[in-house]
């Protein structure tokens, strides 16, 4: 049996089957998903983090490049009471380390009493508890990664559904999930991606119906030049984000945020809708919230569990924001009219740009 290492902060060494051989490290999290593990394979928000499955079984209907939300796997690691064949191997081609046969209940306790924690990983024939210890050392704060937005955004702007007919869509690029774009094409969109770092005058280059600011990894708060990007459109066009986007929105009009203590990673995570005093059930994948709105921000929909804010309003402008994935994918497929409201918000902007007839 390949040997494996996984190293948690504060030391603790677990053993576990080589699956896939490497060392890596990272933010040790996990997913309470028991679908959609392809989906969350390759999401980019697990960037520069090692992605426990709670559940015991992953891969038990093979591995399709179809429901991929983007190019590559983003963990940098994977742990699992039981990997498949499929997975395993899709994941070695990839070069992430992977190993299983290890208690995932422990690990998923630990991070629920301990909070996301650094973490090492060793898997190869050779490799001792030592190396994994060695890559925990070497393992920074999620907040650390500073560069995060440039690992996982496009280098240049890119155009989809440039013959549709519908809304304009500016969508910066901090990291998008492919079924944000593919929601928002099934809408009759024309959607430009932009890089994360995207200025004023590239969005003006669009002239955009609609400003996006899409998911991503890591903390908001090192995604400065997307703040400042919100912070100059705000009342010049409509904005909406979803995940990070969020985050980045509430940043920029003069809300905080904050890490949690171990996030918001599943597809059964109820929020509650103020207005409608209806629960949806959501996908979520994030480890930073909301700590404060701001006061050019209504706070419209909390998550049942622990109150932080899932979706949030603009007072005096068209801002329309959720912390959870309404395009789903994997997960519950109630809130995917959050695209049409959205888009709604185009036809505001274009009937205030419209003068009145005299």
């Amino acid at each position: 049996m390949t040997a494996a290492y996984v190293a948690l902060e504060g030391g603790h060494v677990i053993e576990g089957r080589g699956r896939a051989p490497g060392t890596a490290r990272g933010e040790l999290v996990f997913t309470t998903a028991y679908t959609g593990y392809e989906e969350s394979l390759t999401d980019p928000s697990y960037e520069e983090q090692v992605l426990t499955f709670s559940y015991p079984l992953i891969g038990n209907y093979g591995v399709r490049e179809e429901r991929f939300e983007d190019d590559r796997v983003h963990p940098r690691a994977v742990l699992s009471r039981e990997l498949t064949d499929d997975v395993a191997d899709w994941l070695e081609s990839e070069g992430v380390p992977a190993m299983d046969h290890l208690d995932t209940r422990e690990v998923v306790t630990d991070i629920r009493d301990e909070g996301a924690m650094k973490c090492g990983i060793a898997v190869g024939e050779d490799v001792t508890e030592e190396d994994a210890l060695a890559e925990l050392e070497a393992c920074k704060e999620m907040s650390e990664h500073t560069e995060i937005g440039a690992q996982v955004s496009v280098d240049d702007v890119e155009v989809h559904g440039a013959d549709n007919d519908g809304a304009t869509v500016a969508l910066v690029d901090c990291g998008a999930k492919g079924s944000i774009v593919s929601s928002l094409l099934e809408r009759d969109a024309e959607v430009h991606v932009l890089p994360y770092d995207a200025g004023v005058e590239d969005v003006e280059a669009v002239d955009p119906d609609i400003l996006f600011v899409s998911n991503g990894p890591g903390d908001p708060v090192n995604f400065e030049e997307t703040i400042e990007l919100v912070e100059e459109s705000v009342g010049e066009v409509p904005i909406a984000g979803i995940c990070l986007g969020q985050q980045i929105v509430a940043e920029a009009l003069g809300g905080s945020t904050e890490k949690m203590t171990f996030g918001h990673r599943g597809v059964n995570q109820p929020v509650l809708d103020l207005e409608s005093d209806r629960v949806v059930m959501t996908t979520q994948n994030h480890g930073y919230a909301v700590a404060e709105p701001g006061e050019h921000l209504e706070v419209t929909q909390v998550n049942v569990n622990d109150d932080t804010p899932e979706g949030l309003d603009g007072i005096e402008h068209d801002i329309l924001t959720r912390q959870y994935h309404p395009e789903a994918n994997p997960g519950p497929e109630d809130t995917l009219d959050f695209f049409d409201d959205v888009l709604a918000m185009a036809g505001h902007h274009s009937q205030r740009a419209v003068p009145a007839d005299d």
